[in-house]
C-alpha cells in the first residue's frame, strides 16, 4: 500500500531523499534502468521526481551551481522545520539553507551534525514524501559514517528520540565509523540505501551503466549492503535485507 499520508512520517524518519545532479537526463536514463524508476519533470526541468510503480520515491535535482557536490540527500520528517532548525543549532549543528518553502509541496531547510555530516528537513504540505519504501528500488536505510560515534549518538538522540528509541520506533537510520568502510580522511557523511533483490546482480547492473563499485559487498546489522557510484560520481548503497 502507497504510503502518501504526512501522519505516516512522524519527527525523525527518514522521509524523501534526492540527488543534485549536472544532467538530470542522464540520471533519469541510469536510475531508470537500475531501479526500474519512471519521471515526472516538475518546475520547468528543473528536477525530476521518480516513480516506482506510480508511486514517489525520490527525485533528480539539476545543480544550478557545477561547483557544488553530486550527492545523494536524505530528508528527515519534521512538523515544524523551523524550529527543529532552532533545536539543531542549540546541539551544535550548522544550518546550510534556512527553511524555504518549495512552491505548496512543503518546507525544506538544509543543515548539518556538528561534524558536517550534511542532512535535509522536510515539513510537508501537499508533498508528504516516499510514497513506497522498503522495497527493491526503493529507499531502504540511511546510514551515518560519523569520526565521534558517541557524538553523533548523543546528537540524534536527543534530536529524534521518539523516531529513534520510542516505544513503537522502528528507525531507518543507522550510524558506524567512518573508518568501518572509508578512508579516514573522508568527511562524515550520510549515505543512502536503496533495496534490491541482488546485491551482485546491482552491482554488475551499476557497472554496466557506466557506475562504478566504491566498496564491493559487505554484511552489516540491516542486511548485505555494497557502496557504488552513478555515472555521474553520486555515491549511494545497494542493500538486501
Amino acid at each position: 500500500m502507497a504510503e502518501n499520508r504526512a501522519s505516516v512520517y512522524a519527527e525523525g524518519i527518514p522521509c524523501w531523499v534526492d540527488a543534485q545532479l549536472r544532467d538530470v537526463e542522464a540520471g533519469k536514463r541510469f536510475y531508470g534502468e537500475l531501479f526500474g524508476w519512471t519521471f515526472e519533470d516538475e518546475w520547468y526541468g528543473s528536477f525530476a521526481e521518480a516513480l516506482k510503480d506510480g508511486e514517489p520515491v525520490a527525485a533528480l535535482v539539476r545543480k544550478v551551481d557545477g561547483r557544488l557536490p553530486t550527492v545523494w540527500t536524505v530528508y528527515f520528517a519534521t512538523p515544524d522545520a523551523p524550529a527543529l532548525v532552532r533545536r539543531i543549532r542549540s546541539a551544535g549543528g550548522q544550518v546550510v539553507s534556512a527553511p524555504v518553502p518549495a512552491g505548496d509541496l512543503g518546507v525544506t531547510a538544509l543543515v548539518t551534525d556538528p561534524e558536517g555530516a550534511v542532512f535535509a528537513l522536510w515539513q510537508p504540505d501537499e508533498h508528504a514524501g516516499f510514497g513506497k519504501r522498503h522495497e527493491p528500488g526503493t529507499f531502504a536505510w540511511a546510514e551515518l559514517y560519523a569520526r565521534d560515534t558517541e557524538a553523533a549518538n548523543d546528537f540524534y538522540g536527543d534530536l529524534f528520540q521518539e523516531a529513534l528509541f520510542g516505544p513503537d520506533a522502528e528507525p531507518d537510520f543507522g550510524r558506524a565509523p567512518v573508518s568501518d568502510r572509508f578512508a579516514a580522511e573522508m568527511p562524515p557523511h550520510f549515505l543512502v540505501h536503496f533495496a534490491v533483490e541482488d546485491v551482485p546482480a546491482a552491482l554488475e547492473e551499476v557497472t554496466r551503466l557506466g557506475g562504478r563499485v566504491q566498496v564491493p559487498p559487505f554484511e552489516t546489522s540491516y542486511g548485505t549492503a555494497a557502496v557504488v557510484t552513478d555515472d555521474q560520481g553520486a555515491s549511494f548503497a545497494l542493500l538486501r535485507r
